[in-house]
C-alpha cells in the first residue's frame, strides 16, 4: 500500500476550498428528474479528475486490506478477489463539479459479498476507504452496503484503465463521486465517523447528490 498523503495544498485543494466557503455549484432547487439531481448536467465522456497522482498498480502487486472493526480481517491478492462470486451492475455517476454520466457497467465484487466474507462487528458503523495514492473517504456503513455499491475492475466491458482507478475501484452511485475511491487499496471499517481527504478540505461528510450535500 502506498502510505504517502497526497498534498494538501495544491491548486485544485485551493480551488475546491474556495468553492466550498462559497457554496459554488449549490442551486437549492426542487429535484425535477428523479435521475439527474439539482445542479448537475449530463455528459457523454467520463472526465478524468484525481490528485494529480495516478498509480501505476500491477495485477500481481495489488492488494485489497479489510481491516478494523470485522469479524475475519482478510487481505486479497488480485487472484482471491476474481475467486469471489462476480457481480454486473449498470448505473449513473454523478460528480460534485457537476457532471453526470448515464448507463455505466460495471462488473466486480459487490459490497454485500464482501460484507459476507469480513462480517462486520455490531458496532461497526463507518467505513474509510483508503487509496493506493494515499487518498482517503469516508461513508456510513449503510451507504457503503448499498445493493447497487461494489468494487469495480471493468467498465462497460472491458478492464478498469488506469486513470479511472484501475485495476479496481470503490463504486457508490446514490453518493457523489468523490466518496468512489480510485486505486481502492484498503477499507477500513470504524465505530465512528471520521473524515477524509476532501471532507477534511470542506466537502459533506456524506454527499448525498440529491440533497445537493457537496460542502460541509
Amino acid at each position: 500500500m502506498d502510505d504517502e498523503q497526497p498534498p494538501a495544498d495544491t491548486k485544485l485543494t485551493r480551488s475546491k476550498q474556495r468553492w466550498a466557503s462559497e457554496r459554488k455549484f449549490i442551486t437549492g432547487a426542487r429535484v425535477a428528474d428523479d435521475r439527474l439531481p439539482p445542479g448537475q448536467h449530463l455528459v457523454r465522456d467520463w472526465p478524468v479528475l484525481d490528485l494529480g497522482r495516478q498509480p501505476d498498480v500491477s495485477l500481481d502487486r495489488w492488494r485489497l486490506t479489510v481491516k478494523g472493526l470485522v469479524a475475519r480481517p482478510v487481505t486479497l491478492d488480485w487472484a482471491a478477489f476474481l475467486a469471489l462470486p462476480q457481480t454486473d451492475l449498470r448505473s449513473d455517476i454523478h460528480c460534485v463539479t457537476t457532471w453526470s454520466r448515464y448507463d455505466n457497467d460495471w462488473a466486480g465484487v459487490s459490497t454485500h459479498d464482501l460484507l459476507d466474507l469480513v462480517e462486520p462487528r455490531d458496532e461497526a458503523a463507518f467505513v474509510m476507504l483508503h487509496g493506493y495514492d494515499g487518498y482517503t473517504t469516508n461513508v456510513p456503513l449503510a451507504d457503503f452496503g448499498s445493493p447497487q455499491a461494489l468494487i469495480a475492475r471493468t467498465w462497460q466491458g472491458k478492464p478498469l484503465t488506469r486513470e479511472h482507478g484501475g485495476p479496481a475501484r470503490l463504486v457508490i452511485p446514490h453518493l457523489y463521486f468523490w466518496k468512489s475511491a480510485k486505486w481502492i487499496s484498503a477499507i477500513e471499517f470504524l465505530g465512528a465517523d471520521r473524515p477524509g481527504f476532501w471532507e477534511v478540505n470542506g466537502y459533506h461528510m456524506r454527499g448525498d447528490p440529491w440533497a445537493e450535500e457537496r460542502y460541509s
